[in-house]
């Protein structure tokens, strides 16, 4: 029989209280004391799109063992800068394929989002073999938020739900273009083979 795990909030609530009492510990080591005690911190803005498909914001070295977790094969990298060196050694050393589609993050009111780039990205998302996957950008709202709002036209999705879903990771950062450029996203032009 598995021993049960203690609620994450406990461990790191618990982790703060005893760092009260050793204040000569910085605040940054009650995160690191809690990672310690086994707690999984998932990155920024992480959720479940469809099972085997993920989403989030840049994974940072103390969400390695969280993504350890959900055996991922793949990730989908959204962003064009170079993946960092501490980033690439965790997907070798955990067999996980990196897939970088470089696009760039803009903010209105002239914005080019690359359709082409947006399609590749989803015929990777789309195919199993890919499967578990981490669909991520920098805060996990934009870039991330216009691929799975086109992944959910792919699924049928009425506009408003798409633009619901996106909004809640956007919130008040939500962009006229990115709503834009999902409403036009022409989905018949690609098949949905299994999410």
């Amino acid at each position: 029989m598995g021993m049960a795990r203690i609620p994450e909030e406990f461990v790191v609530q618990q982790a703060i209280e005893e760092d009260d009492c050793n204040s000569h510990r910085s605040p940054s080591s009650k995160v690191t004391a809690a990672v310690a005690e086994g707690v999984f911190v998932p990155p920024l803005n992480f959720a479940m799109v469809n099972d085997g498909v993920f989403r989030s914001g840049f994974p940072e070295t103390t969400n390695f063992r969280f993504l350890e977790t959900l055996e991922l094969r793949s990730i989908v990298y959204l962003c064009p800068e170079p993946y960092p060196e501490v980033n690439k050694e965790f997907l070798e050393s955990n067999s996980i394929r990196l897939f970088q589609f470089g696009i760039e993050g803009r903010k209105e009111p002239f914005v080019n989002i690359p359709g082409e780039r947006i399609r590749e990205a989803l015929e990777v998302v789309l195919d199993a073999k890919n499967h578990p996957l981490l669909i991520h950008c920098k805060r996990g709202k934009h870039r991330t938020g216009c691929v799975v709002g086109c992944l959910r036209k792919l699924q049928k999705w009425c506009l408003s739900s798409v633009f619901d879903e996106y909004q809640r990771f956007a919130a008040a950062k939500a962009r006229v273009c990115d709503l834009r450029f999902m409403e036009l996203f022409d989905a018949s032009s690609m098949k949905l083979l299994s999410t």
